[in-house]
Parts: C-alpha cells; structure tokens; sequence
C-alpha cells in the first residue's frame, strides 16, 4: 500500500484524489494552504445551506444593488425572523393586531447596525442613540406577490427611513425588486408615489402599538434617499466587518485543525 502524503497540500490532494468530482479541491503543484481553503469554501455551498446572514453575500455590486433576505411577505400572517444561531427562519409571534406589512421585509446579509450606522443617525438627528446590533432591515417593492418568505431576491436601494428603536437606531431600507415591470424604474424615494411612502411610516409607527395605547417607544426621524441609503449600506457593511473580521479566519482554523487531526503536518515552507 502506497504511503498516505502528510503534508496539507498533499493531504488535500489525495483527498480529492479519492473523488472523481473533487478537481476544484485538488491542488497544483505550487498552490499553498490558503489557496487549498479557498476552494474549499467554493464547495462547501454545494453541500451546506449557507447561514443567511453570514453565508450569503450582500453582493460585489453594493449599495447599487443588493442581495437581501426576505423573511416575511405581505399576506404573512405572524412574524418570522432568523434565528441567528442557526440560520433556520422561526416563528417570532403571530400578528397581535391588524397591521400588515406593507411590502416584502427582511434583511441584508453580512451588515450590522453597529457604531458606524449609529453615527449617521446621530448626526442626522442630535440623538445618543446605539446601533441595534441587528442585520440592516429592508423593504422590497414588488409589482408581483411573492408567495413566501426564506428567499434572497435582487434589489435596488432607492432610500430609506431612519428609525429609532427603544434609543437604538434601527433603519429601514426601502428598495425595489431589480427588473421588475412596474417599480423598477423608481430611483429614489422621491419618485415614488406619498401614498407607498406614508404607508410604510404608518406601519412601522403602529404595528407594536396595542388598540388604545398612544405611548411608543418608535420614532421616525426622517424619510431619506438613495444617496443616504448608500451611506447607511456601506456602514452597516463596515460594522459588520469590523464585529465578524474574525469569522472566516476561525472557520479556516478549524478546517486546517480537521486537516491536521487526519495526519497532515506542514511543510517547513507553510504556514497557518
């Protein structure tokens, strides 16, 4: 019987060797360790779900189109949201009252309201406010119905609306379904008709509020565009980068160690 290879790449290789289809794994000659993980990555999505959070891109053509996440739609009768820990869409509660979501709602992969998207709202508003450590929320207008939620879908930032949250900045992103037929050439908000516009501040203003209660913890600051949107994207981009910088790189770990463990070790020339 042949000796088994025991360096990573080599490891790697025989590996692959032992599948006919494994050629994206298999390594040239001269290819080092991180190279090896790379292709890795490309086909681990072939055969796990990625998280929608931290697996699906938010798109290489970002804030001008993005990919983002739909968790409800309109005819959705209770609230779902992401389970952060597994990525899994869960029931958060039924709809307490009558208010429907006025458009396709979810959230945009790998962003993060940290400090940065805080900064802009406090300097649009005066107010201390947080980040509220969530994914960068969004609402996506469609001319067709879109059957249900746990879908990504393409989508073109035209504005937003900075809302605070219980003293946490919590903005909503209002796009439009890329291509579609009839909303598709809306730009900016200020094209859109007031009636879209008002509908969406009403909604959010309201749909935590009980019947006969007037007291709320929401407020709507102000109603922005495109140009603004874009800041807020690229912020909620560099929050998250900067909270989840280490992700990968500990994914990669763990994927040299798993390596490791099956009897590779590193050359004198390689390095973790």
């Amino acid at each position: 019987m042949a000796d088994t290879p025991n360096t990573i790449p080599a490891r790697l290789a025989h590996l692959a060797d032992q599948r006919s289809d494994s050629t994206l794994l298999r390594p040239d000659k001269d290819d080092d360790p991180m190279k090896i993980v790379d292709r890795m990555w490309s086909l681990m999505g072939l055969l796990y779900k990625p998280h929608p959070w931290h697996g699906v891109s938010i798109g290489k053509h970002a804030p001008e189109t993005v990919t983002a996440y739909i968790e409800i739609v309109p005819t959705d009768t209770v609230k779902y949201e992401v389970d952060k820990r597994t990525g899994y869409l869960k029931v958060d509660r039924p709809n307490k009252f009558s208010s429907v979501y006025p458009a396709n709602y979810g959230f945009l992969p790998q962003s993060y309201a940290g400090k940065r998207v805080a900064a802009l709202c406090k300097e649009a508003t005066g107010l201390d406010v947080d980040g509220d450590h969530d994914p960068l929320d969004i609402f996506v207008i469609s001319e067709k119905s879109i059957g249900h939620g746990n879908i990504i879908v393409d989508a073109v930032p035209i504005g937003g609306i900075r809302m605070i949250d219980d003293g946490e900045a919590d903005d909503k992103i209002i796009a439009v379904l890329k291509g579609d037929a009839v909303y598709g050439h809306w730009t900016d908000v200020e094209e859109m008709p007031s009636s879209v516009t008002d509908a969406i501040v009403h909604f959010l203003s309201t749909y935590k509020q009980a019947p006969g209660v007037s007291e709320t913890k929401v407020t709507i600051a102000e109603v922005y565009g495109r140009e603004e949107a874009h800041k807020v994207i690229l912020a909620s981009v560099h929050d998250y980068d900067e909270k989840y910088a280490n992700l990968r790189d500990l994914l990669t770990q763990t994927i040299f160690q798993a390596v490791l463990s099956s009897g590779a070790t590193l050359s004198d020339d390689e390095s973790i």
